[in-house]
């Protein structure tokens, strides 16, 4: 497989040796049309969820200081925009796996403070061995083709 990409154009040619016939495709799109980006990661569907209740298996924290740790942890890989974090802790909240009571930051400010609740423990372990087992399906089947 040859890839070629820069900020603005992605081609990937491919050949693909299926039994007796060799399948050759290529794609070709334009970033701009699609708003990639190629400085960031975007998160698998369901993983932001696992990420705040791991990030707050850690003890109760605001906001921001859960996007910042998940930012620090992954070495900026991962970044949570605020359009995407506030929703989904007021998902988790009404699920009942995480708790809110207001509170004051570090530098002074009323902010929020969410908490993982028992429910929320027991959430964290079933979508920490879900994705476990899920990363390691992937890997196998990346290695052996």
């Amino acid at each position: 497989m040859s890839v070629i990409w820069n900020r603005s154009c992605l081609q990937c040619n491919n050949t693909w040796n299926r039994g007796s016939r060799n399948l050759l495709f290529e794609v070709r799109w334009n970033a701009a049309d699609f708003n990639v980006n190629f400085d960031r990661i975007d998160l698998p569907q369901g993983t932001l969820d696992l990420l705040i209740l791991r990030t707050l298996s850690l003890g109760a924290q605001h906001g921001w200081a859960i996007s910042e740790r998940v930012q620090q942890i992954s070495s900026d890989v991962l970044q949570i925009q605020q359009g995407s974090l506030y929703p989904a802790l007021q998902r988790l909240e009404r699920r009942g796996w995480i708790r809110a009571k207001w509170g004051t930051s570090d530098n002074n400010r009323r902010a929020k403070y969410y908490d993982l609740t028992a429910a929320g423990k027991k959430q964290l372990a079933v979508e920490t061995d879900s994705w476990l087992k899920l990363t390691a399906a992937v890997t196998q089947i990346l290695e052996s083709i």
